[in-house]
């Protein structure tokens, strides 16, 4: 009898399991989508969050290239061609109550503005996660210090501490970033406090303790790479805040001084005229709107993907 012959349930098991393609071939099964890549694509879902990246990217790169980008010399003066209006020949945006060109100041005011936010943040950072990594992870002591420390430090409205410092430091732009990232830390340190005390109760990590795995190998290889998606949210955020307290301090005096460019000073200094000529206080203050805005629609955005990550998880 050959195998044709044979009835049902008889043939070998090789030829009842070959499958039969009654519509074509099978279909191949997509590849896995990467963490990472379903992040970005999430991330980027949303054309608001992409325009905000746009004018971020727009900012830093006219921040970096400033001096290339500029086309006058944002601190010389003209008084004859004082308060020109937007078009005009030489001067794109005008100028203002003494000549000066517009734009440049305000290019020049967008590399005052990034090494504002970058350095105040990057002193939140530096003072007030390796403290809140220890404190989340060891408790005990540690916790208590630091975290009444960030409890009083919280206890102050965050510009009027940022104005204090600069009063008993002097006013320049080093010391308003110094102050700015002092404002920082208490807010860095409860995000990363916070992840770190849920981060410390999983498994793998009473695991590494009862092995005797050293603590700082625990914080570097563990705890940190767990704990930096809310911190890049907050980072996002602490990057609008810091461009509104320079502009804000320097329009008191005391960050900035004349006659350097930047978005605050610009503003004070339109704010004389502003009846007459009021663009060079729109231009200024619709910069830090959009710059300002742009950042927080991120923030917003990365909040979104990364919650959206960790329920998926």
């Amino acid at each position: 009898m050959s195998l044709v012959d044979k009835p049902d349930g008889l043939l070998p098991p090789a030829v009842e399991s070959a499958p039969v393609e009654e519509h074509g071939p099978a279909l191949v099964p997509a590849r896995h989508e990467s963490p990472g890549r379903r992040f970005r694509r999430r991330f980027l879902r949303s054309w608001v969050t992409r325009l905000a990246l746009l004018v971020l990217a727009a900012w830093l790169v006219t921040a970096i290239a400033a001096s290339w980008l500029a086309p006058h010399d944002p601190l010389a003066q003209d008084l004859q061609a004082r308060r020109l209006p937007p078009g005009s020949p030489d001067h794109l945006l005008g100028t203002d109550t003494l000549g000066r060109d517009t734009l440049s100041r305000l290019i020049f005011g967008a590399r005052v503005a990034a090494q504002a936010a970058i350095t105040s943040v990057t002193v939140g950072l530096v003072v007030g996660v390796v403290p809140a990594l220890v404190a989340g992870l060891l408790k005990g002591w540690w916790d208590a210090v630091f975290s009444r420390a960030a409890d009083a430090l919280l206890s102050f409205p965050p510009l009027l501490l940022a104005l204090a410092i600069v009063g008993v430091m002097g006013p320049n732009l080093t010391n308003a970033m110094l102050a700015i990232g002092i404002v920082f830390v208490p807010r860095f340190y409860r995000i990363v406090r916070a992840a770190t005390l849920s981060v410390r109760e999983e498994t793998y990590i009473e695991a590494s303790r009862s092995i005797g795995t050293p603590t700082h190998w625990l914080l570097r290889r563990h705890v940190l790479p767990n704990v930096l998606a809310p911190l890049a949210v907050q980072i996002s955020i602490a990057f609008g805040f810091a461009i509104l307290a320079e502009a804000s301090l320097s329009f008191l005096g005391l960050g900035v001084q004349a006659p350097d460019p930047s978005w605050g000073s610009m503003l004070s200094e339109g704010r004389a005229a502003w009846f007459y000529t009021p663009w060079p206080l729109i231009v200024p203050a619709t910069t830090i709107v959009l710059c300002v805005l742009a950042c927080n629609v991120t923030g917003d955005g990365l909040a979104d993907s990364v919650g959206r990550e960790r329920g998926r998880a």
